[in-house]
């Protein structure tokens, strides 16, 4: 394998001090790396603009900690989601350097800290039990370099604490917005905003709900333009797709 990070090889593509030939010899090389139970995407931070992102949940203990030492050890940043506090301690006992969100359930490592954007993303939920997917969504955004600013507990049941912060909304380059129940949030903060919104549907909510079908098909439904829909409680996803936005002409 190459010797060079990843960072090492996009500063100097930045800094125009590598030549082309040598510089498609390293991506190639920097393909991916074989460890026996999973195949490590080096190359997606060059595609992609942040490196690949461990799926914690349905992986053990110690195949997550592999995975993440793997990649720190070339100079990613390391991000995984949907971690349990044992994942993290397996992790903790090898690389100090670990940090656990509970609420969002992330582990990260920096091996570099990003510069913060000018673009603002907007996390805005519905509700207090949509947290965990709302953190989901900021925490990812935020160690993905984004300026992130939360508006929680916000739903249409009690409009008017929505209605108050619509200067705010209005600041955004991009809205991730999360809800539960029937889902009616994201449609009406479209309604009020010029910038992409990102829905996020939870599993949150009665009978009826179906485990957060009801608020996928409402915001699918949605008349509002520019709002987009990801999975239910897809927290990662939509935060990764807002990311992509916000740093367009950053």
């Amino acid at each position: 394998m190459y010797e060079k990070t990843i960072r090492d090889v996009l500063n100097e593509i930045k800094e125009g001090t590598i030549k082309i030939d040598d510089t498609v010899d390293i991506l190639n090389n920097l393909s991916y790396e074989d460890i026996g139970f999973a195949k490590i995407d080096y190359n997606r931070e060059v595609r992609k603009g942040f490196p690949e992102v461990i799926y914690c949940e349905g992986k053990t203990p110690e195949q997550v900690r592999e995975i993440a030492l793997h990649m720190y050890k070339r100079g990613s940043n390391v991000l995984g989601t949907r971690a349990s506090l044992k994942h993290y301690e397996a992790l903790k006992e090898l690389c100090s350097e670990a940090e656990y969100f509970n609420v969002a359930r992330i582990i990260s490592i920096k091996a570099e800290e990003l510069t913060p954007t000018k673009g603002i993303i907007g996390v805005v939920a519905a509700g207090t039990s949509d947290l965990p997917v709302a953190e989901e969504a900021a925490v990812t955004a935020e160690l993905m370099g984004n300026t992130v600013k939360r508006i929680y507990d916000v739903g249409v049941a009690g409009i008017h604490r929505l209605l108050s912060k619509v200067d705010e909304l209005r600041k955004f380059r991009v809205i991730i917005c999360i809800a539960g129940m029937e889902g009616a949030l994201p449609t009406v903060v479209g309604g009020l905003v010029s910038c992409p919104v990102i829905a996020v549907p939870t599993s949150i909510g009665y009978g009826a709900n179906f485990h957060g079908l009801s608020a996928l098909l409402t915001m699918l439904n949605s008349c509002s333009s520019g709002v987009s829909v990801v999975n239910i409680d897809n927290g990662f996803g939509a935060a990764y797709s807002a990311s992509l936005i916000n740093k367009i002409g950053e």
